[in-house]
């Protein structure tokens, strides 16, 4: 009886001692690094990673790579659906927290490189100037690619943050 104890015990112990939060296992530097690549296994591999882990923010991550494999993939069909998704994903993050510059340079990332058939550059004067406004108050991690991408911005530039 008392080694079904302690068997229970041990078990409990074992699934408490996973990490709390999966966000510590999201490896956001690794995130922008994919970003900003045209390598689509790496973005499928990055996608999947996503998808399975568990924090707050996995929404709007998973949108922007959505959008990002559109500009990748060969059929139009394709490209337009999973445009659709990962745009639906995004701005429903954005919306739900609209205050989160983060969210604002990752639209800011896909719209600004979007083709303009899409119609989704709408907000790219708005949230290159909601960046520079917080720049300063983001993540180291963040402010690394933002400056990282600012190199090749037309709207976002180094000398502005």
């Amino acid at each position: 009886m008392k080694s079904g104890i302690v068997i229970v015990l041990m078990l409990a112990i074992c699934s408490w001692a996973k990490p709390k939060n999966a966000e510590q296992s999201f490896d956001k530097s690794f995130f922008y690094n994919v970003l900003a690549s045209e390598d689509l296994s790496k973005i499928n591999a990055q996608l999947q990673a996503v998808q399975k882990a568990s924090f707050p923010e996995k929404q709007a991550f998973e949108g922007t790579l959505l959008m990002k494999k559109a500009a990748i993939v060969p059929t139009p069909g394709q490209k337009l659906n999973l445009f659709k998704s990962g745009h639906k994903k995004l701005e429903a993050s954005i919306n739900l927290d609209t205050k989160n510059a983060e969210f604002r340079f990752l639209r800011l990332v896909i719209q600004e490189n979007a083709p303009k058939f899409l119609n989704y550059h709408n907000n790219i004067t708005e949230d290159a100037a909601f960046v520079r406004n917080a720049y300063k108050t983001l993540p180291n991690v963040v402010q690394n690619a933002i400056k990282n991408y600012s190199k090749k911005s037309k709207v976002l530039h180094t000398q502005d943050l």
